[in-house]
């Protein structure tokens, strides 16, 4: 199996300022050597970093930890608005570890951020060095993550945490604009997307019920070729709901989620779509992207 989405962070080291004392449950530095022992005990064989912090140094520290041998893949942020982006994206692509970048859509002013011509050149590059897409946003945010995945076809996309849906409301109405606002990136192969960070978005008093709806909807409409699992560790710590909370927890019931993929079903989505998305071997080595 292979964790698609985890945090490293260092509290006051490499560019950290998140989380604060607000976020007490993982207030404290993290690495690999709390990382390692809950992997093996999940029978995890590799993990994606991915970044946490808009800043180089973030980038580079979770890169200065990549050779160990549980380390399969790295997402990075760079600003992509940088007249130096592509230059940073390029070193950044020499060491192959380096295998996508993650501006953080969430946090930035503008919904519509994505759209803006000025990020060209740094895709250009990304796409030039066969990096891919990670897309940390909200529901509101899938309408200018369609124009611009229609403007880079050739560019592979994945949408963290689902999109953040709104589990906690519990309302058929918030499920029918996710889904409604979820269906145009669906139907686009280039698009994958990520079973993690959802139970950060339910209530406390919601249970796996809850997350049903939405996870048979990616099933039946991105499909298991095109989701990846992630623990989103150490955030899953977060989880309102306290008995679901934990890496063990939220993986056993991602696998009671589903219970009616098929066995080759299963495998994809807990391991071999990350592989094929983030295009590395069962060694981490890069295996490269076959043209589209």
């Amino acid at each position: 199996m292979i964790d698609g989405h985890v945090h490293l962070w260092q509290l006051g080291q490499h560019g950290c300022t998140w989380p604060t004392p607000a976020e007490a449950p993982i207030y404290r530095s993290y690495g690999l050597d709390d990382l390692a022992p809950l992997a093996q005990a999940a029978g995890i064989e590799g993990v994606v970093l991915v970044q946490s912090q808009q800043q180089d140094a973030d980038t580079d520290y979770l890169l200065s930890v990549a050779a160990h041998p549980l380390v399969k893949a790295v997402v990075g942020w760079v600003d992509l608005l940088d007249r130096a982006a592509p230059q940073r994206i390029r070193a950044l692509a020499s060491d192959p570890k380096l295998r996508s970048i993650r501006p953080m859509l969430q946090c930035l002013p503008d919904d519509d951020w994505i759209c803006q011509a000025e990020l060209a050149p740094a895709i250009a590059a990304l796409e030039d060095k066969g990096l891919v897409f990670d897309a940390l946003v909200f529901p509101r945010h899938l309408p200018y993550l369609a124009r611009f995945a229609r403007r880079y076809p050739g560019l592979p996309v994945v949408i963290d945490h689902a999109a953040k849906p709104p589990l906690a409301t519990g309302n058929k109405q918030g499920f029918n604009a996710w889904c409604a606002a979820m269906a145009p990136l669906a139907d686009m192969a280039q698009v994958y997307c990520k079973l993690s960070g959802l139970l950060t978005e339910a209530a406390a008093d919601q249970g796996e019920e809850a997350l049903y709806p939405y996870v048979d909807w990616l099933l039946a409409n991105i499909g298991a070729e095109r989701l990846l699992w992630g623990s989103d560790w150490p955030v899953v710590e977060l989880a309102p709901a306290k008995h679901l909370a934990g890496y063990r927890a939220w993986q056993q019931l991602t696998l009671a989620l589903l219970a009616s993929c098929s066995p080759v079903e299963r495998q994809a989505i807990m391991g071999g779509t990350a592989r094929q998305f983030y295009q590395f071997s069962e060694s981490g080595a890069f295996a490269g992207r076959a043209a589209t």
